[in-house]
């Protein structure tokens, strides 16, 4: 998914609320997406970079698109992450430069992993179903994967359980005994909670992970904080269990994972570590290099915006500069 913004974390959106010194609610803003798209970006904020490895949240609809053409996102690169996306509703056809073209629909699983540098596609098929909703995140790699090579991976089947009133899904890393088959280079979770009751339902967590909570549908309340959908709770670390508390029909997505501790450079599609490495990137881009082309896709390659005047800085997590 492209970045609309080429630096969407230097402007603090509205509403950042504190709740308490272990959790944040970060509401998140609305950006455009392609032609036809408007998504409310989550991460990276101001006050919050990073959940564990996930760098980038990005949470669309539920959309009528009966009468318009959908998601509309044409070929653009990627670096230094991976990109993991799940729907609830909807279909999105994928087309890369290693030669995948995968269809993905809900309770599905894409997940690219652009190493050094990949190109893609997100479109919604011309005939295609009257609702969008779901989610696009970014995982930001470690140094020491960063620079292999690209993949991609589609997962029509992951591990689901019922335990009480909660249906879980689990996409990413383990839970409850079950582990996801998506590869990933970093201790990390990414589960959707499905609750079928009123009552209040309890996740273990570990508490060397720190966890952030997406409301997808519904409304649900955790540490006293009501959550609506389009809302990120970041809940931090040091915890052992999540109590939830919601109506039925209610979606969350729980997101956590180990501390990442090595300073971003996030810039339009690109994760890196310094300056240099953003702007060889963009011109390998501009350059046609490196990056490969996405065979059959109907549009002409994204032009990547111009870089800003001053000198992009390393962040850490929190949103700190790092020398």
């Amino acid at each position: 998914m492209e970045r609309a913004e080429s630096m969407p974390a230097q402007t603090r959106p509205p509403g950042v609320a504190t709740v308490d010194p272990g959790s944040v609610l970060l509401p998140g803003h609305d950006v455009p997406l392609g032609r036809y798209t408007t998504v409310r970006r989550l991460l990276p904020q101001r006050t919050r970079r990073m959940v564990g490895a996930w760098c980038f949240v990005d949470h669309f609809g539920p959309d009528d698109v009966a009468d318009r053409p959908g998601m509309e996102v044409p070929p653009h690169p990627h670096t230094g992450l991976q990109t993991v996306t799940w729907l609830l509703d909807g279909e999105i056809l994928h087309r890369d430069s290693l030669g995948s073209v995968q269809p993905i629909r809900p309770g599905q699983l894409n997940v690219m992993t652009s190493g050094h540098g990949i190109a893609h596609s997100e479109r919604s098929p011309a005939v295609h179903p009257p609702l969008m909703h779901g989610v696009q995140l970014w995982v930001a790699l470690p140094d020491r994967a960063r620079a292999g090579a690209a993949d991609f991976a589609h997962h029509a089947e992951l591990p689901r359980w019922r335990d009480g009133d909660l249906d879980v899904t689990l996409l990413v890393g383990e839970l409850g005994g079950e582990v996801s088959p998506a590869r990933v280079h970093i201790p990390l979770l990414g589960a959707q909670f499905d609750l079928r009751g009123a009552g209040p339902v309890a996740v273990p967590l570990r508490r060397d992970f720190e966890y952030a909570l997406l409301a997808l549908d519904g409304a649900a309340e955790v540490d006293d904080v009501s959550l609506e959908p389009g809302a990120l709770l970041w809940l931090g670390a040091g915890r052992d269990v999540l109590a939830v508390r919601g109506e039925p029909g209610t979606r969350l997505m729980l997101l956590g994972g180990t501390p990442f501790e090595e300073p971003l450079v996030m810039w339009w599609n690109f994760v890196g570590r310094s300056h240099e490495e953003i702007a060889a990137a963009r011109e390998d881009w501009m350059a046609g290099r490196r990056f490969g082309q996405v065979a059959d896709d109907p549009d002409p390659p994204l032009p990547a915006p111009a870089l800003p005047t001053v000198r992009l800085k390393a962040r850490d997590r929190s949103g700190g500069f790092r020398d």
